[in-house]
Order: structure tokens, then C-alpha cells, then sequence
């Protein structure tokens, strides 16, 4: 971490190794047709919920229980030259990632507050169309992590800080 510096903060969901897996796959298709770019390692992909950025007190980071809910790869996309895998629709998603953003606000944890579109980043700078179809994967959310970013000597090295609690004893009611 840069001395001086506050870290560098995100809340994302990590993958479960069949997503991550399957986008994996993705990528090596990408580079079999020529598709060149800055490629997320497998260890970094992930689901953003929240990108706070620099932030001096990850204490104050308030990330509210998760009840679980499944979520879907469903193709893939750019916004101009980073590619990413999107995911189906997702209700209960969308409703934690708007507590998450109300959480951060009510603690004045300053996030960057474009609209949440779902989405992992698979490659950056890229050059080329790709033709692919994302496999059928998914995964169960259980829970969000809190994320810190440090650059390293072969690029970014995400480090988890802190996970969020489950929703309750059982994890059946739906609060959000």
C-alpha cells in the first residue's frame, strides 16, 4: 500500500470459481481471435457494487447483510474499449446494490454515484470485435467484500478487507 496515501476502496462481489471459470474461457476465446487489450487476471475479476476510491477509513465502511440470492452470466458487451460480461436481471441485486449506495451516502462514505450497471470487466484498451458466447454459469451472493486496490509491479492487487454478515439466523427474509 502507498505510504501517505489513503487506500484505494471498492464493495464487490467475488466470483465463485465456476464464474470465474467460465469467464476465463471467455477470455482465452477472445484472444484466439486476435482480441488484444489490458485482460483482468482471473484473480481480479469481480462484480463491483460501489467504487468509493481514495478513502482514509475503511472502518466507516458500513456494508449491510446479504440474503443470499443467485445471480447469471448473460453475454457480453463494451462501453468503447472495455469489454465485460453482463449479467440476466437480477431484482434482489439491484435492491442491495441501492442499500449498499444508501449505507455509504447515510455514512458520508463519498462512492461514485453513476448508475449501477451490473457488469465484470473482462478487458481494458482492448482492440478488436470478439465473437463470443458467454457460457451458462452462475453463482449464489452470500456476501459483499470490502476491497482495497493497490498497484503492484504486475498490476492491480485487489486485497479483501472485510466481508459483509449474513442477513439473519436463517437468511430467509428479504429486507431489501
Amino acid at each position: 500500500m502507498n505510504k501517505g496515501k489513503p487506500p484505494r476502496l471498492f464493495v464487490a462481489v467475488c466470483l465463485s470459481e465456476e464464474m470465474r471459470d467460465a469467464l476465463c474461457r471467455v477470455q482465452r476465446q477472445m484472444r484466439a481471435q486476435q482480441v488484444t487489450g489490458n485482460y483482468i487476471p482471473p484473480e481480479n475479476l469481480h462484480l463491483t457494487l460501489a467504487f468509493i476510491g481514495e478513502f482514509p477509513d475503511p472502518d466507516a465502511v458500513c456494508l449491510p447483510p446479504v440474503n443470499p440470492f443467485p445471480v447469471e452470466l448473460d453475454g457480453i458487451g463494451s462501453f468503447g474499449d472495455l469489454w465485460w460480461a453482463g449479467l440476466k436481471f437480477c431484482p434482489p441485486l439491484r435492491r442491495y446494490a441501492l442499500a449498499l449506495r444508501h449505507s455509504l451516502s447515510d455514512g458520508g462514505v463519498p462512492f461514485d454515484r453513476k448508475k449501477f450497471s451490473p457488469h465484470i470487466t473482462l478487458l481494458r484498451r482492448g482492440v478488436g470485435r470478439p465473437e463470443v458466447a458467454v457460457p451458462k454459469a452462475g453463482m449464489v451472493v452470500d456476501h459483499v467484500s470490502l476491497m482495497r486496490s493497490d498497484r503492484g509491479k504486475h498490476g492491480m492487487i485487489y486485497t479483501e478487507i472485510r466481508r459483509s454478515e449474513p442477513f439473519g439466523p436463517d437468511g430467509t427474509e428479504d429486507r431489501f
